[in-house]
């Protein structure tokens, strides 16, 4: 294969092979790349001063220590971790955002858990807010229900301590990067 430059192809119908094999390399390193760059966005999550009592990443950092510490196996700590990434660029649907980068790399649950914990989470505070905060009840008998209920109960909605004893992100990066590895589940070989 020459990879002497780009490809020239004007649409994938006239692609060639060779042509198809280099652009799907450079999606391979930016695959490889997909745990640094979360990372790289996490760190970018301080700026400003939020009125939570503590910041974006710091909350995600307390779930994912809550989560760590309660036992939970490396992938849902990754999850715990990275459940509010979405939290700035898509702020109405920042569970279903997270999920759509974990989904190739997590478990049914776990990608169920991060989506739906925005409307689990509500179950603590909705009532405040004029909303239904038993809303979660019309997912009662999904399988992940109860692994939901846990993820908001017991660790997202108790991140917002400032005195936590919140591990650093230099703790999770090593599971980040095993969890990102892993071969992805995509649409043509699930």
């Amino acid at each position: 294969m020459d990879d002497a430059g780009p490809c020239t192809f004007t649409s994938l119908a006239t692609a060639s092979a060779e042509d198809l094999v280099k652009m799907y390399a450079d999606h391979d390193q930016d695959r490889l790349r997909l745990a640094d760059k979360l990372l790289g966005m996490l760190k970018g999550m301080t700026a400003g001063s939020p009125p939570a009592p503590v910041n974006h990443l710091t909350h995600m950092l307390q779930t994912a220590s809550r989560a760590h510490r309660d036992g939970a196996d490396e992938e849902t700590v990754v999850v715990a971790l990275l459940h509010d990434i979405g939290d700035e660029l898509a702020p109405d649907n920042h569970g279903e955002f997270a999920a759509a980068i974990l989904k190739p790399y997590v478990s049914e649950e776990n990608l169920w858990v991060v989506g739906k914990h925005p409307l689990f989470q509500g179950f603590h505070f909705f009532d405040k807010i004029g909303m239904d905060p038993n809303a979660r009840d019309r997912y009662r008998g999904h399988p992940a229900f109860e692994a939901t209920c846990r993820f908001c109960d017991r660790w997202d909605q108790t991140a917002f301590d400032p005195d936590y004893d919140t591990m650093p992100l230099s703790a999770f990066e090593p599971m980040v990067h095993r969890v990102f590895a892993k071969e992805p589940r995509t649409w043509f070989n699930d």
